[in-house]
């Protein structure tokens, strides 16, 4: 790998483990080339925080080339990526020319899945983005006031019932905190309805919420959704959904607002290729982390099916994907120094961590078990610690005090004017943001 120029890394995609792999190579004797689409890291795991008004864009997002500007040999270019031509060491992109690599690590990350009824997208956003995140936010302050505005009493409970679908970590933590925002933060704030009124359902398809926790946690869960009011309908999948509700179990129920947490799909990375992938696309990649056949190309996080040595996959969680690009670029300085039988990626596993409300959560190390109000406080802590910087730290510390005790949220900001009759298709509305 010696060349005359220096070893010439592109990295596609500044999410946890494209990020981690940049730092890990600043050091390095190597060029390091970091593209995304978008100029911000975001941490994602208080992303349903900024759509329920708790936290504002600018404390849980920085800008890329602010996290990366002490590494003097890490370029950081706002791009979008279309394809890759792995014959001749390319990156193609949108109104650009084609970048070349010597080594490229893909961390393109994932969107929504709508399980082949990508139509529902406009009426059931996902949440993947500051762009989703603002879009709920307003979708939800608009209910309410357009429920201000109601006279028809079906049309009113119709503004006022917020249905999730999917109660993984996130459908979840979305349902809580709304029950909490209607029943708490909004109680005084309208005069011609009473907030405690709201519907908040929770759409599982499986047998119980947060699956990938202990039946005893997600037990736990359950309850603690129900005594803040949160219907939970469970062994039910979405059969229709639309712009005024969905039907499940062959029953409509009527809401305006409907958000999508049920399933994940990786970026087409594998299609750019042409290689194997799971059923959420993500590549299957081998033990060192590099794409079957294509050893300059490895793929981390959500792009990633990625398998320990007994046979399971590694949860797409910030952890996992920040340990992975640390590994990748270890990889890769060992390659560098002529070691190429490094060992196979270990994954090591930090625990699951659910909030539910604002009082409680569970948390699961494998060896302890917490649930309620202290596993709350722990998993705060651990959010705050994972935040960069002192300022962001202590700006969402301070609003989780504030909100815990007062239950005041202070982002409660509609942003595209106020709320519509109907929900708008963001396809088609030239205001609506657009979501990748």
């Amino acid at each position: 790998m010696v060349t005359d120029q220096p070893h010439h890394i592109v990295i596609v995609g500044a999410g946890f483990g494209g990020l981690e792999a940049a730092r890990g190579l600043a050091s390095a004797p190597v060029r390091v080339t970091m593209i995304d689409r978008r100029n911000h890291h975001l941490f994602q795991p208080l992303l349903y925080q900024v759509a329920t008004a708790s936290l504002a864009t600018s404390e849980i997002a920085w800008p890329i080339r602010s996290l990366l500007s002490n590494h003097r040999n890490v370029t950081t270019l706002l791009g979008t990526v279309i394809g890759i031509d792995a014959q001749n060491k390319k990156v193609l992109l949108e109104d650009e020319e084609p970048i070349s690599f010597d080594t490229l690590i893909l961390a393109t990350g994932a969107r929504h899945a709508y399980f082949g009824r990508d139509e529902w997208e406009p009426y059931a956003p996902g949440l993947k983005t500051l762009e989703d995140a603002t879009t709920i936010r307003r979708r939800i302050l608009a209910a309410f006031e357009q429920a201000e505005w109601e006279k028809n009493e079906a049309e009113r409970a119709a503004y006022l019932t917020f249905v999730v679908v999917g109660a993984g970590p996130t459908g979840v933590e979305l349902a809580g905190t709304i029950a909490e925002l209607a029943r708490d933060t909004l109680r005084n704030d309208f005069r011609n309805f009473d907030t405690r009124s709201v519907r908040v359902v929770l759409i599982e398809a499986g047998p119980r919420i947060l699956s990938g926790f202990t039946e005893d946690l997600s037990a736990y869960a359950e309850r603690a959704l129900t005594r803040l009011g949160v219907e939970i309908k469970l062994g039910h999948a979405v059969s229709q959904c639309g712009e005024d509700g969905v039907e499940l179990g062959g029953q409509f129920l009527p809401a305006k607002t409907i958000l999508w947490a049920a399933g994940v799909a990786a970026s087409p990375a594998a299609d750019w290729l042409n290689v194997r992938a799971d059923r959420a696309g993500r590549i299957l990649v081998l033990p060192d982390l590099t794409v079957p056949e294509h050893p300059d190309i490895f793929a981390v996080g959500d792009t990633a099916h990625v398998e320990t040595a007994d046979g399971k996959q590694v949860p797409g969680v910030a952890p996992a994907a920040k340990q992975e690009g640390r590994y990748v670029a270890d990889v890769i300085k060992a390659r560098l120094r002529g070691d190429y039988t490094p060992p196979r990626f270990a994954y090591k596993n930090a625990g699951n961590l659910a909030t539910i409300g604002k009082r409680a959560a569970i948390v699961d190390f494998g060896w302890i078990k917490l649930k309620g109000r202290l596993a709350w406080w722990l998993w705060g802590v651990a959010h705050i610690f994972f935040l960069i910087g002192l300022r962001n730290r202590l700006a969402v510390a301070l609003n989780w005090v504030w909100i815990h005790f007062s239950g005041h949220r202070s982002a409660r900001l509609i942003t595209q004017g106020r709320a519509r009759k109907s929900a708008p298709n963001p396809r088609q509305s030239p205001a609506a943001p657009k979501a990748e």
